[in-house]
């Protein structure tokens, strides 16, 4: 019998690393099987989707509680076909909130189960941690300190590192990009990414639309491109420029987001991955973390983490500046962004730092993930025995 596999992937960054997984397995086990919720690309890589992938790409409160139910019968009836035809193993990617319930059900059914992606359990809502070792059999994580983490709580988990290490090169030219991008050399460059959602935009584009030209006051020959996710947040951002009474002049560019901080001097950005893709890059960064006054008071209490940027997660210290609600600010943003300009030593001194990371994080994560997966549907366990 093939080996059968069944996976579940909640978004396109899921897609992506679910994908990569499914071809590393097939390296080794060309006749394996695998079915479950995929997307495009789990489906080229050859994973049968039983649904869609987009109706479980769901952000935000009201638009999870608008489509709960339909959420909830999903999961019973993935439950159900499972139970019905056991894999060998199954593997939720992300999607916490969907799969570990899934997860949880199968494994006290006797399935052999695997999460890839961690939740922040790390740095909030600690307690999550005994339902996860309630739900799956191995946690694979693509940060260190993560399994670090969970070895703690003894919980089973292997770290296998993050895709995008394998993927962005070691030295990324910088003039290189900006002819990509049309932009001509020579001159000091800021790139601005306030976010890929729009209550990110609506939160920072404006303390970041100010330091831009706060900066441009100080010094008339830098230049600013803005990567925008979508057609929203380009409209979203827009909004707020027009409402500004001395604009900066900034170039908008369709998405392109890794291109751009490619191109820049120095980068300021909203805290998540880009911060991670700038780390990669090796650019000089500022982050900025802004939420709702009552999302802030609540992350107070709950969050417990030195940190919140993943540069900064990764090396243990303050390697970034972080803002984070009044303190990102135009004077804070601006004159952080004019320091990493005009400070190639501290600026060197960040982006070696960057390298080793970058080092530490590059493990070929499909293959590795793959090693874990084959290991435990060979009754070994994930941390290699």
């Amino acid at each position: 019998m093939p080996l059968r596999i069944g996976i579940v992937a909640g978004e396109a960054s899921g897609d992506s690393i679910a994908a990569g997984l499914i071809a590393a397995i097939r390296e080794q086990v060309p006749d394996a099987v695998f079915e479950g919720v995929a997307g495009p690309r789990m489906q080229d890589a050859g994973c049968r989707s039983l649904y869609p992938m987009e109706r479980l790409s769901v952000m935000g409160l009201t638009e999870v509680l608008a489509h709960l139910p339909g959420l909830l019968s999903m999961r019973r009836a993935l439950r159900r076909h499972f139970l019905a035809a056991p894999p060998d193993l199954f593997i939720g990617v992300d999607a916490p909130d969907f799969n570990l319930a899934l997860e949880r059900s199968l494994k006290h059914a006797g399935i052999r189960t695997l999460h890839y992606v961690s939740p922040s359990v790390w740095a909030w809502r600690r307690y999550r941690v005994r339902k996860i070792a309630a739900s799956v059999d191995c946690m694979l994580t693509l940060f260190p300190f993560e399994a670090r983490f969970y070895h703690e709580q003894q919980v089973p988990a292997r770290f296998v590192g993050h895709p995008l290490a394998d993927l962005i090169a070691d030295d990324i030219d910088r003039e290189t990009a900006r002819g990509q991008l049309g932009i001509a050399p020579g001159g000091p460059l800021v790139a601005l990414l306030p976010g890929s959602r729009v209550s990110e935009i609506k939160r920072l584009a404006r303390p970041f639309l100010e330091a831009a030209a706060w900066c441009h006051a100080q010094r008339g020959e830098l230049e600013f491109i803005v990567p925008l996710a979508n057609d929203r947040c380009r409209a979203a951002f827009e909004a707020v420029l027009a409402g500004l009474e001395t604009p900066p002049p900034v170039t908008l560019l369709a998405g392109r987001g890794l291109e751009a901080m490619a191109a820049a001097d120095a980068v300021m950005l909203a805290s998540g991955t880009a911060a991670l893709e700038c780390m990669l890059l090796k650019r000089p960064m500022v982050v900025a973390y802004r939420l709702s006054a009552m999302t802030y008071r609540l992350a107070r209490l709950l969050v417990r983490t030195p940190f919140y940027s993943l540069p900064n997660l990764l090396a243990g210290r303050p390697l970034v500046t972080e803002l984070i609600q009044h303190e990102a600010n135009a004077g804070n943003l601006g004159r952080e962004i004019l320091e990493l300009i005009d400070n190639p030593a501290r600026v060197e001194q960040m982006t070696r730092t960057f390298g080793v990371l970058h080092t530490e994080l590059r493990r070929d994560a499909s293959r590795s993930a793959a090693q874990a997966v084959l290991q435990l549907t060979g009754t070994g366990d994930c941390d290699g025995s």
